[in-house]
């Protein structure tokens, strides 16, 4: 049986790219159960995960890891649930409509310096951490990636993400400063 996720980069080498294709038709497939689920079934599979590539790599390859699988998300969901064409106002107001509408939390730009690109944004009710006992630590590596994906896929920059703020510590956003390439903190 042929892997969905393996494709041919040389005679008889393939590498693993996931792809938004690979989600399937989840209308066709849980025609009973629907295309939505409870947050527990995210985090039970999200912290598990985590909690063994923890233990098989230490906690910062670990992190690496869900930062990186969250930016090819992010690249992903820009790609596919979003208009790269439009203004940068017209493009955060979109973002703020997709994560609402994807449950994924509630969007708001705090700030954003129009020479270098750096921002600082918030996302509340966020899907990975609200809710979680305080920890004093940030725990949303997955979501740094994912805005970064997003980021770059708009704009054509890179850009480092790092959460500053979250509910894991104390706060009621996750707060998130996005430093573009080549612009300073």
């Amino acid at each position: 049986m042929a892997n969905i996720f393996a494709r041919k980069i040389k005679e008889n080498s393939t590498i693993h790219q996931f792809e938004w294709d690979n989600l399937g038709d989840i209308k066709e497939g849980r025609g009973d159960l629907g295309e939505e689920m409870p947050v527990l079934v995210y985090r039970l599979m999200q912290f598990t995960m985590l909690d063994v590539l923890t233990k098989e790599f230490g906690p910062e390859k670990a992190n690496d890891f869900f930062r990186d699988s969250g930016y090819l998300a992010g690249t992903e969901f820009a790609k596919n649930a979003l208009d790269l064409t439009v203004d940068l106002d017209t493009f955060i107001r979109n973002l703020q409509d997709a994560l609402k509408e994807f449950k994924i939390g509630i969007l708001r730009l705090e700030a954003f310096d129009t020479e270098t690109g750096n921002l600082v944004l918030t996302v509340g009710q966020d899907l990975d951490c609200s809710g979680l006992p305080i920890t004093n630590e940030t725990v949303c590596n997955y979501d740094e990636g994912f805005i970064a994906g997003i980021l770059e896929t708009f704009t054509g920059v890179k850009y480092n993400v790092k959460e500053v703020d979250c509910w894991a510590n104390g706060d009621r956003v996750c707060r998130f400063n996005g430093i573009a390439e080549g612009a300073s903190a």
